[in-house]
């Protein structure tokens, strides 16, 4: 077999076949440096003497369903020049690793469109195997983000787990990459993060976050010139925690049978939205009738589906105006639950009309947060926290389907 075949098939430039052997499962490969091609590895002088071999194995490309490996005969070299003794350079595999480099690039390429147990499975490899190809790949492409040219920013929480489990990603929201995976939740998970933008120079306009206080105040310390925008789905979230909570309030309170019996159950009804609920079930008049019995949770009702509105005006005036006869009808109602989440959204007026300086949200990273708890599943959970965080922030590369 000639050397530029081995080199067109494999990519073992200046090596020569020595012998083939095949069956119905694998295809092994023996070859040996060419003579003219040995050098010293250190110096690179052609003044050598030879002091022995030694065989070792690669896995390279399939042929079909078929395993190729790779014998190498490996040469032990002493140089008359510099004095060394050692053993010649092998340029198609990285140090210590059983594989070749042509390999890794096939299994990193089945990686983006496969999961990590199907390439392991394909390539009839262990899962560890095909982890530490794409570990070293993913350290080397994503362990330092560039974060130079970001804009728009949004930062929310994951649990990943059981007791209490959390990492607070960050995500850019034109591009949709993940830029920081940080350990726990809160102000103290951000701590690293701050230093990497400070040191890109990213001029950073706006960015999404919830109400949460620990965020507002980081955000506040280190972006203090950058438009913070509160989230209008954590808005809407926030007032339906309020309504259901206001929801159990009436339930308990309720000395009429009936009463009770129509309010039970009702929970998720009140949490749809109008559009959604199901004719066939009768949602739409169970609804209605629970509404009807109680006058508080009407109003609360028909309070969120008017806030609602809030994020559809044609300017941000006329949401100003909106927002404060929101809160004025709220304050009026009587209802305490509206009248402390009138003074919640008072307190945060300026970051909920930002919205129409920059109308972004925390909804793309949500989208990402369910990729990121889909492929744990399918992992079985990681036990390499780092391997994990690679991962989330190789997670917009992926191009097969993240399904449960």
């Amino acid at each position: 077999m000639a050397i530029n075949f081995i080199d067109q098939l494999f990519g073992f430039l200046g090596y020569v076949f020595l012998e083939g052997s095949a069956n119905n499962r694998k295809v092994e490969i023996s070859i040996q440096k060419d003579a003219n091609e040995l050098c010293c590895s250190r110096c690179h002088s052609k003044n050598i003497k030879r002091r022995g071999t030694k065989t070792r194995k690669f896995r390279t490309v399939p042929i079909g369903k078929k395993a190729v490996f790779v014998v190498l005969i490996l040469q032990r070299i002493e140089c008359l020049d510099c004095g060394c003794v050692r053993q010649e350079e092998i340029n198609f595999a990285e140090p210590k690793k059983r594989y070749t480099q042509v390999f890794e690039r096939y299994a990193l390429e089945l990686s983006k469109y496969m999961t990590i147990l199907d390439v392991a499975r394909h390539l009839g490899i262990s899962w560890d195997m095909v982890k530490d190809i794409q570990k070293r790949y993913l350290t080397k492409r994503f362990s330092k983000p560039q974060l130079k040219n970001l804009r728009l920013i949004a930062i929310d929480e994951i649990s990943i787990g059981s007791h209490h489990k959390y990492l607070t990603v960050v995500m850019d929201l034109l591009s949709g990459a993940v830029i920081f995976v940080g350990d726990g939740k809160g102000a103290d998970s951000l701590l690293p993060f701050w230093p990497q933008l400070k040191e890109s120079k990213a001029k950073i306009e706006a960015i999404a976050i919830d109400m949460s206080p620990a965020y507002i105040e980081a955000v506040s310390t280190h972006l203090p010139e950058t438009a913070i925008v509160f989230d209008h789905f954590h808005v809407i979230k926030l007032f339906n925690d309020k309504l259901s909570k206001l929801r159990r309030e009436l339930y308990r309170e309720a000395t009429d049978s009936l009463d009770k019996e129509v309010l039970k159950g009702t929970m998720w009804l009140l949490l749809k939205n109008p559009e959604n609920l199901n004719e066939e079930k009768n949602e739409q008049k169970r609804l209605q009738e629970a509404l009807r019995l109680n006058e508080p949770l009407a109003t609360a009702y028909y309070m969120r589906e008017d806030l609602r509105q809030l994020w559809s005006q044609d300017d941000k005036s006329k949401a100003e105006i909106f927002l404060q006869d929101w809160i004025a009808r709220a304050r009026c109602s009587g209802i305490r639950m509206l009248n402390k989440f009138a003074n919640t959204l008072a307190a945060h007026r300026s970051g909920i009309l930002a919205y129409y300086d920059y109308p972004i949200s925390t909804g793309p990273l949500e989208g990402t947060n369910n990729k990121i708890k889909t492929m744990q599943r399918q992992a079985y959970g990681f036990r390499d926290m780092e391997f994990f965080k690679l991962k989330i922030l190789a997670l917009h590369e992926t191009k097969y389907a993240l399904v449960g």
